[in-house]
């Protein structure tokens, strides 16, 4: 039987890539999108016409009702819910000084929020299934922090704390909980950076180069795989040595 995996944020950049290595590997995958639905739609046709197995799914995953219906829409289409990735996240930079209420909300109800939304979301399945995994996408700047991006890397360490949490509450139920920390991605949400600042960022990596999706995406399929069940609580760090 096929395994199902759930990948949130899954039209663009590291959701997108990470959704067509699952496909590719033979499983059902449910790109959930919120705003992107022609990305997510053009993502789907593009596997559907290879012969995958994929449907797209939308639901804002700041709002409760909507992860939960996320969930249950999976299970009625492929009747598990093997994997779940919380990919979906957006970025803010500015001083904290000039970080207003809307803007703090936003990224910790994307961020944060959402993530916890869909572990509460999936959980009760995982349970009565007595399986599944679990994986955050967290950040580097999670880890260390980041200067300018104060909210973001608030809500990031949230991730951390978060899945370090559920790894030991869902253990007993043979469930694990994995975050992944990706460093400098190229990836859009990195398009506001300036050329010289990009080139500054890179010198200081010891591989001396920006990630790619698809490394980020190999990360995530490892932890999904068998060969990672006695891994649960852990943060891998794709950053090129930036943070060790």
């Amino acid at each position: 039987m096929k395994k199902t995996v759930v990948i949130t944020g899954a039209s663009k950049g590291i959701g997108a890539a990470t959704t067509i290595l699952f496909a590719r590997k033979g499983y059902n995958v449910v790109i959930n999108y919120n705003e992107s639905f022609e990305s997510a739609s053009l993502l789907s046709r593009s596997l559907s016409s290879r012969g995958c197995n994929v449907v797209c799914l939308k639901a804002n995953v700041a709002n409760r009702l909507e992860t939960d219906l996320l969930v249950k829409e999976t299970l009625h289409r492929f009747g598990s819910v093997d994997i779940f990735v919380n990919n979906a996240g957006i970025s803010y930079q500015g001083l904290i000084t000039d970080t207003d209420d809307f803007e703090l909300n936003r990224i910790f109800d994307i961020n944060l929020k959402g993530t916890f939304n869909c572990c509460r979301s999936v959980v009760p399945t995982m349970v009565s299934q007595k399986s599944g995994k679990i994986i955050n996408i967290s950040s580097i700047w999670g880890q260390v922090g980041a200067s300018c991006e104060v909210a973001y890397s608030a809500a990031k360490a949230g991730v951390i704390g978060l899945t370090k949490a559920l790894a030991k509450e869902l253990a007993p139920s043979g469930i694990t909980v994995n975050a992944v920390a990706p460093g400098l991605i190229e990836t859009s949400m990195n398009s506001n950076i300036t050329i010289e600042d990009l080139n500054n960022f890179v010198s200081d990596i010891p591989l001396e180069r920006m990630g790619t999706v698809d490394e980020v995406a190999s990360a995530i399929y490892f932890l999904a795989s068998d060969e990672a069940n006695y891994i649960t609580g852990q943060v891998i760090g794709v950053n090129g040595g930036y943070v060790i």
